[in-house]
């Protein structure tokens, strides 16, 4: 009995599970009638990857990525380990050779007052440390400035800079790069203020060069050395230099060697060559000292009796070429000799000083080096008492009661004044010429006849002969 109930037991235990499986295995092989109509996102066939399936890393490779992370941690402090950076890469051995290049992001402004230029560059050292070298997988490995200070790097200084910044933003620029060969390239961007003797006899048409040099601090000749590597400044318009007043002709460099009290150095020298631009000074100084000069020429044509008009125009000028002259020197260094631009402005202070000068001497010529007339004179005409005779003396007695008057000059009269005009000194001039055989000419006269034989308008007037006056009369 009881073994019959165990076999039922187990038949049905195999009846139930095939019986619930069957009706899911025919849902899914029966083709959904409704499958289009239904709006929303699509079953996707189990076989295709999930795109979150793909790029998730497996967990070989993320064991494989965290192992490699201790490698390289393991291997710079090895590499820092062994190195000292107090010392010099091949100290005792050979001298560290250093191999420069150098990028020019912005050169200019050139201050002509300070005698300075801005520049702003990337500077690039290149040396070996055998002291870096490794062996891995890792070709080179990058370190920011927080890792400088346990790595030796060139103690380089630029010789003719007055301010030298580094750029810190967002973070400091400049970085550290160790290759596996024991290779290390140093870069940082910083911004000179470096001395330029501008030399500036020949301005404003005037050319100079810049330099900009660096040398080792400390390390003389025999244990430091510098050259360039494959040197060339590329030299295009999207360069953002602001040379404003001058053009850059090209560039150049030396490597020299200075003795000092320290040792002798080794001085690598980079040259700047510039040219001025003409324009904007022939606008500012030579224009208007030129036109200045022609403007004091007219006086030249205005009459010598306008004196104020000529001595305005005069003064006036040369105040201006003064004004002209303090103003080109206003933003120029302060030198001892003469340029070439105050040697043109002299000469337009020149001209317009001559022209003022010209009108004074000329006026002194005129009107103070002119004889000066005498002062006239009043007297009778002298008759002698035995030339005198009865009708000769009623003449002369008529002579007298007419009181004609004499006036001495110094100076010759025009043709058209000879010769008496009153009847009265007619009839004198009648009565001397007939005594003395000559014409007496009365030069100035006034004649106060009681009875006149003139003309109607001449009667109980006075008659004056007036001369043409001048300007100073």
């Amino acid at each position: 009995m009881l073994t019959k109930v165990l076999l039922i037991l187990l038949g049905m235990s195999l009846i139930l599970p095939s019986r619930i499986e069957g009706p899911h295995v025919e849902l899914e092989k029966r083709p959904s009638a409704h499958h289009d109509d239904v709006y929303g996102l699509k079953p996707q066939d189990r076989k295709k990857k999930l795109p979150s399936e793909e790029i998730k890393p497996t967990a070989i490779d993320v064991h494989h990525k965290l192992r490699k992370l201790p490698v390289a941690t393991q291997i710079l402090d090895s590499v820092l380990n062994n190195c000292d950076y107090k010392l010099r890469a091949g100290i005792g051995e050979k001298p560290t050779v250093v191999t420069v290049e150098l990028s020019v992001n912005t050169l200019g402004p050139i201050s002509i007052l300070d005698m300075e230029y801005f520049i702003d560059i990337t500077f690039c050292q290149t040396w070996y440390d055998e002291r870096l070298c490794y062996n891995g997988s890792f070709e080179s490995f990058v370190l920011n400035d927080n890792m400088m200070s346990q790595l030796w790097i060139p103690d380089t200084f630029f010789r003719n800079s007055k301010r030298t910044h580094v750029y810190a933003i967002t973070m400091p620029n400049q970085m550290v790069r160790i290759h596996k060969n024991g290779k290390v390239v140093y870069t940082v961007r910083m911004a000179i203020d470096a001395g330029c003797s501008l030399h500036m006899l020949k301005f404003p048409v005037d050319s100079h060069t810049c330099s900009l040099s660096f040398s080792s601090f400390s390390y003389p000749e025999n244990e430091m050395m510098y050259k360039w590597k494959d040197f060339e400044l590329e030299i295009n318009e999207s360069n953002s230099w602001k040379l404003f007043q001058f053009d850059f002709i090209g560039v150049s460099n030396e490597t020299k060697t200075i003795s000092t009290i320290a040792g002798d150095f080794l001085v690598t020298t980079l040259f700047f060559n510039v040219s001025r631009r003409f324009g904007f000074n022939a606008f500012q100084n030579y224009v208007p000292s030129s036109v200045t000069t022609i403007m004091s020429w007219i006086s030249f044509w205005i009459k010598k009796d306008s004196a104020p008009a000529r001595t305005s125009l005069g003064i006036t000028s040369v105040l201006t070429m003064t004004t002209l002259g303090s103003h080109s020197r206003k933003n120029f260094p302060h030198v001892s000799y003469i340029t070439a631009l105050d040697f043109y402005i002299a000469i337009c202070f020149l001209f317009c000083f001559c022209a003022l000068v010209e009108f004074a001497v000329l006026n002194f010529l005129i009107y103070n080096h002119t004889k000066p007339r005498a002062s006239p004179r009043l007297r009778h005409p002298h008759i002698r008492a035995h030339d005198l005779t009865p009708p000769h003396a009623r003449a002369y007695q008529q002579q007298q009661d007419a009181f004609v008057c004499e006036f001495e000059d110094s100076e010759e009269e025009n043709d058209e004044e000879k010769g008496p005009c009153c009847p009265a000194q007619q009839s004198l001039h009648s009565s001397l010429t007939q005594y003395h055989g000559s014409c007496c000419r009365f030069c100035k006269y006034l004649c106060v006849v009681r009875s006149c034989e003139g003309s109607m308008w001449q009667q109980g007037r006075l008659f004056i002969h007036i001369y043409p006056l001048d300007n100073y009369s």
